[in-house]
């Protein structure tokens, strides 16, 4: 398997993830002018894709699948909360999954995973092909067992590492926004994230991906420095920004 990323942060989403024979989106928080072109950067067309998947409602990563779907014919796949999204029942190729079961799409498995954030029914992913594991995990505020259990193994992970705890107290936001993304519901901070990681199987880490990061209330220095009080060695780590997400790269 390879990933790459059209972009990430609060101004949209979208990552992509293939095999030799099956392409995946998962969320598209872009116009659908937009997800073209930032799909072409990376040498791929919508018409490569093999489905969409969801992982909530919020419109920075739903923004662009109902029209993406329709234009394409392409299948969706979203829990039964977030597929009360507008339009989203009316598409043909809705699949409702199940956050604690496995489904397959082409040669990939995937597996749903419930996690705590203030929308329907949320969730993230992770996919298997050949013995290889890849989770993708942003937009939750807080650290279950069953995420980490979901988590420890995995060969390659983006995760979030939303915002610094100080930048975020002491900065623009008002005070509702503030309680939201810092509370158990939001998203995850800097330490948060860092002590998720401890808790995974490191050794096995062939990428780590620092995602979603806030453009107001963290930087990349700041989830760097987080980051390397769990990880010896940096070589396997990088960042995806809100503009260019990040180039593909190869599960081995």
């Amino acid at each position: 398997m390879r990933f790459a990323s059209l972009g990430s942060g609060s101004r949209g989403n979208g990552t992509l993830l293939e095999s030799d024979s099956t392409c995946l989106l998962v969320d598209c928080g872009f116009t659908m002018r937009e997800t073209e072109r930032r799909m072409a950067r990376l040498g791929r067309q919508v018409s490569d894709l093999s489905g969409i998947l969801v992982t909530h409602e919020h419109s920075d990563h739903i923004k662009g699948v109902v029209p993406l779907a329709r234009k394409y014919g392409l299948p969706v796949y979203a829990t039964h909360g977030t597929a009360q999204y507008d339009g989203m029942a009316k598409l043909p190729g809705l699949h409702e999954v199940n956050t604690h079961g496995t489904f397959q799409v082409g040669d990939i498995e995937v597996s749903a995973v419930a996690v705590p954030h203030d929308a329907r029914e949320p969730c993230q992913y992770v996919f298997s092909h050949r013995n290889r594991r890849f989770g993708l995990l942003t937009d939750l505020g807080s650290i279950t067992q069953f995420v980490v259990e979901q988590y420890r193994n995995c060969d390659a992970l983006v995760l979030e590492f939303n915002h610094d705890s100080d930048m975020l107290a002491y900065g623009p936001y008002p005070p509702s926004l503030k309680r939201r993304v810092g509370g158990d519901w939001g998203h995850l901070n800097n330490r948060q994230a860092a002590q998720l990681l401890s808790q995974l199987e490191l050794s096995r880490l062939q990428h780590i991906v620092m995602a979603h990061i806030s453009e107001k209330n963290n930087t990349v220095a700041l989830a760097e420095r987080a980051l390397g009080t769990v990880l010896e060695s940096g070589d396997a780590a990088i960042s995806a920004d809100q503009e260019s997400g990040f180039d593909w790269l190869a599960i081995a």
